[in-house]
């Protein structure tokens, strides 16, 4: 079980192949915590017809999550993936949508950007930007079992890691530029944690990898956390789905 005050998890890309929405809904689902922040391309793409029943159930729970009587504040930070769906996401899981999210906790200011802001190619070359993240997710999904395209997609990830360094970068002028302690990014799908000039920056990297990450924040302060699926969690959903079949055959 997860305790924290907030929860930060980004990249999540509903609709792709590789997406581990099923992952990420067991995850929220074991955790306690009083804030969930999105951070950034939680859909592929404006297409929903792509969304598969996996991707659904993580976007009603969100909605749950989002109810006033739970307590639970739920934060939604566009992502260059997530553009032009701001109003559709307001209306579809109740919750609002920001470019930047700002926050105190334990007397440090904390700020959530997606991070695409900082990416110099993406801003000056947005077709050729989506064209090779499009294509990075595509080499995610066939790479399993074919070591020629695992040695290809690890050359990809190297300039994906020269990406995060220059997002960092940015990043971190951006926080010192905010007067905030901590600033928190997503886009890269690279997790790294890294402080320079009094000031902390973290990526929560993807749930698209094989290991999906994201960041628990306590008073012990935030850290990266990898998600390893247990045979409890399984075993959960199963009941839940079991449940759920049961009462829609009651109802007919």
């Amino acid at each position: 079980m997860i305790f924290a005050d907030t929860i930060i998890l980004s990249d999540l890309h509903l609709g792709s192949e590789v997406s581990r929405a099923s992952e990420a809904l067991r995850m929220l689902k074991s955790a306690s915590f009083n804030r969930l922040i999105l951070l950034g391309d939680i859909f592929s793409d404006l297409n929903f017809r792509r969304l598969k029943k996996g991707h659904w159930r993580f976007l009603g729970y969100i909605r749950k999550l989002s109810n006033p009587k739970r307590e639970i504040e739920v934060v939604w930070v566009e992502g260059n993936h997530d553009h032009g769906l701001s109003q559709v996401m307001s209306h579809l899981v109740g919750i609002r949508v920001y470019q930047e999210y700002t926050w105190e906790y334990g007397g440090v200011r904390h700020l959530a950007v997606h991070g695409h802001q900082f990416d110099r190619f993406l801003t000056r070359n947005l077709a050729v930007s989506r064209f090779l993240s499009a294509l990075h997710l595509a080499m995610q999904k066939f790479a399993f079992g074919r070591q020629r395209m695992i040695g290809f997609l690890e050359r990809f990830d190297t300039a994906w890691l020269r990406l995060s360094a220059k997002v960092a970068g940015g990043a971190l002028a951006h926080g010192r530029s905010k007067n905030v302690q901590r600033i928190f990014c997503g886009h890269t799908h690279e997790a790294l944690s890294l402080t320079r000039d009094g000031v902390e920056y973290y990526n929560s990297g993807s749930w698209t990898q094989e290991k999906p990450t994201y960041i628990a924040i306590d008073h012990n302060g935030p850290r990266i956390c990898e998600y390893r699926e247990t045979t409890e969690d399984l075993a959960k959903e199963v009941r839940e789905d079991l449940e759920v079949d049961c009462e829609d055959l009651l109802a007919d």
